[in-house]
């Protein structure tokens, strides 16, 4: 039996030149709401996922993102949030895109059809047994992201998946599949829609919990954040000077003395002992 791409379906929609604005806007809106319910069903798989993450992330694990168009940069979008974010090295968390950077801004023709090339990108980073694989692919039929993620299970790492379409066959090379059924897109085919909503919530799931896990949150704050600019500068300072009941002034000169909030925190309160 033929496998059949339920993202690829023709749109609930038609005449889509006919429209408004409003309503195509509506539409869009009304389609996207759909989003947040398929990520929800998938749940159980994504913790199932996170899990196995944060025991190998506790042993030097890494998580690698694979992908080829949208999926490809939504993973290197995730991957490159980490390290201001949480305040952790680059290597944590890395993104790889099939066609390799230039694939970020213009499309590198038949990149994503070599089933070598993507174990070939995980060896130049020292790809391990500790290390997470997570290949996205909205089709699931990504020849790059399936030979990766099939050679990394090989290899003893733990592979996971996204995808649009139920059975696919990533979703068999994948020790954790993830689905997520948002059904077919508003412009038929147009993964980058409903699709690349959903596969960016799931990253941000998996990495944002992932980095609670390990330890890279305080309360509800990013207490490990870098310093990158002043907006950051401001708000570190200001939860100093809430965590340690400080000035404002004295906070800052706190904070930028010993690099983030967890470090200052930590200082202060071991010098006031």
């Amino acid at each position: 039996m033929a496998f059949v791409k339920i993202s690829e379906q023709p749109s609930l929609y038609n005449d889509l030149e006919k429209k408004s604005v409003l309503e195509i806007l509506t539409e869009i809106n009304q389609e996207d709401h759909k989003v947040a319910d398929a990520v929800q069903k998938a749940i159980p798989q994504i913790e199932k996922l996170v899990t196995g993450i944060v025991e190998r992330m506790k042993e030097g694990g890494r998580i690698f993102y694979m992908g080829a168009g949208t999926s490809g940069r939504l993973g290197v979008l995730d991957a490159s949030e980490i390290p201001p974010t949480f305040g952790v090295g680059s290597g944590w968390v890395i993104g790889l895109i099939a066609g390799g950077d230039t694939a970020l801004r213009n499309a590198v023709e038949k990149a994503e059809d070599d089933e070598h090339q993507g174990w070939k990108d995980l060896l130049e980073h020292g790809v391990n047994e500790l290390d997470t694989v997570i290949g996205i692919a909205a089709s699931g039929t990504t020849p790059y992201v399936i030979g990766a993620l099939r050679d990394a299970r090989e290899h003893g790492c733990l592979t996971g998946c996204i995808t649009s379409n139920p059975d696919a066959p990533i979703s068999q090379v994948a020790e954790v599949p993830i689905e997520m059924i948002v059904g077919p897109e508003y412009v038929t085919g147009s993964s980058r829609m409903k699709s690349g909503t959903g596969q960016k919530l799931i990253c941000n799931m998996i990495s944002t919990t992932a980095m609670i896990q390990m330890g890279r949150v305080k309360g509800n704050k990013m207490v490990n954040m870098q310093l990158t600019n002043n907006k950051l500068v401001d708000r570190g300072t200001r939860w100093v000077a809430e965590e340690l009941k400080l000035s404002y002034d004295e906070a800052r000169q706190l904070l930028l003395e010993h690099g983030s909030v967890k470090k200052a925190t930590d200082a202060y309160r071991k010098q006031n002992q």
